[in-house]
């Protein structure tokens, strides 16, 4: 069930936070950041880890496949980002160093069923905290429509904190559509959690940037 949120409000927001700061010699992302409230993070269902397709990215993520056979074919007709073997996988074990790299390297990673349990065991204690355990893909599913849906998704995740913190825009990009990415996550976590119980505020802000504060009372319409 979708929140009724002011618009016009959020609009004004995203002007105001892409005005704020110094400029840069990088594109700044322009971020979300949302803060819960009366949420018990000591009932794991509350502990969320989900993908959002942004109807704007501001850019394609990169896509790494861990792969072999006839998922390492259909993974580069998919247009990855980068192929790791089974063979270069087992190389990694132990080094976790190597591990972290990886882990920084791309934005999203996948692979079949069958290396899942070599995955778990070698690049899971790093890849797990991080939120970077690949998308398992089932041989009936269609490669590249799974790296599509990932070149333009964001993930909304709750640890340790009421906190939600998304990249939804970049400099440069259209307001209008950085306003659509914003209310199409903030639909999903009212999927999971009613803003109109839960939301304490909202932050928007680029990535050096000072963050502008909304708090829930302004930006839930009535």
């Amino acid at each position: 069930m979708s929140v009724l949120l002011n618009r016009d409000l959020l609009t004004s927001k995203i002007a105001e936070a892409l005005k704020a700061g110094k400029p840069r010699r990088f594109r700044q992302s322009v971020e979300l950041i949302v803060v819960l409230r009366e949420l018990d993070l000591s009932k794991p269902e509350n502990r969320i880890n989900l993908l959002v397709e942004l109807p704007h990215p501001p850019k394609a993520n990169k896509i790494a496949a861990f792969a072999h056979g006839v998922f390492e074919v259909n993974a580069k007709n998919a247009g990855v980002d980068a192929i790791i073997t089974r063979d270069q996988v087992e190389a990694l074990s132990g080094n976790k160093r190597a591990i972290r790299k990886l882990a920084k390297q791309y934005d999203f990673f996948i692979a079949p069923p069958d290396l899942m349990p070599l995955l778990g065991r070698v690049v899971g204690p790093i890849f797990g905290p991080r939120g970077k355990m690949p998308e398992v893909v089932p041989p009936n599913v269609d490669v590249k429509s799974v790296v599509e849906r990932l070149r333009r998704s964001v993930r909304v995740r709750i640890r340790n904190e009421p906190v939600i913190k998304v990249r939804v825009g970049a400099e440069g990009q259209d307001p209008k559509e950085i306003l659509t990415n914003i209310l199409t996550v903030l639909d999903e976590i009212n999927r999971k959690f009613s803003l109109k119980q839960y939301l304490k505020e909202i932050y928007v802000k680029k990535t050096m940037g000072p963050p502008v504060k909304i708090r829930a009372a302004e930006v839930l319409s009535r």
